[in-house]
């Protein structure tokens, strides 16, 4: 059954429906603040979602178009489709304040800077020397453990103040 236009859902409905709709490997992050979402228009009575994935061999990301397809399917829209957009490539800089804020409370620590400054290669090579502020208790004395935590996107750390483990969303 197609949504005619009176029927219709609006774009902020749309919007708040998928920013329900949580990452399946971080699930206090919705896929909007994650910045998976890109746009969402109307063209006639067709939706067109808009999704970057995280990087382009994102395992969880048929799950990820599942689940929005269903968030739009319990709107009552039928004819929709996901595009997927590989360019410009997901960054960390599309991260939502309230995402990084929901990343730290979960455990991991959000992004230390944009992804621009991460261009300097100095940066990269050195960058166990930067400050990761522990999610856990604050403190900036931290270390890198392996350049890969429990998903390729993020590192794992340890705090030397609290001695716990953390995840680190790497920037990218």
């Amino acid at each position: 059954m197609a949504t005619t236009r009176q029927q219709r859902p609006t774009e902020a409905d749309i919007w708040s429906r998928l920013d329900a709709v949580t990452d399946p490997e971080i699930p206090v992050i919705s896929v909007v603040d994650l910045g998976i979402v890109r746009a969402v228009a109307w063209d006639d009575d067709e939706l067109t979602v808009v999704i970057t994935p995280t990087y382009s061999g994102c395992p969880a990301i048929r799950v990820i178009e599942d689940s929005i397809g269903d968030a739009i399917r319990d709107l009552g829209v039928e004819n929709f489709r996901l595009e997927t957009r590989l360019s410009p490539a997901w960054t960390t800089d599309w991260l939502s304040e309230r995402g990084r804020e929901r990343l730290r409370d979960y455990g991991i620590a959000p992004p230390a800077c944009s992804a621009a400054q991460v261009v300097d290669i100095s940066r990269i090579m050195n960058r166990r020397h930067r400050a990761i502020a522990c999610p856990h208790c604050g403190a900036t004395a931290t270390e890198p453990v392996s350049q890969f935590g429990s998903t390729p996107c993020k590192a794992l750390y340890r705090c030397q103040a609290c001695l716990e483990p953390f995840d680190y969303f790497k920037e990218h």
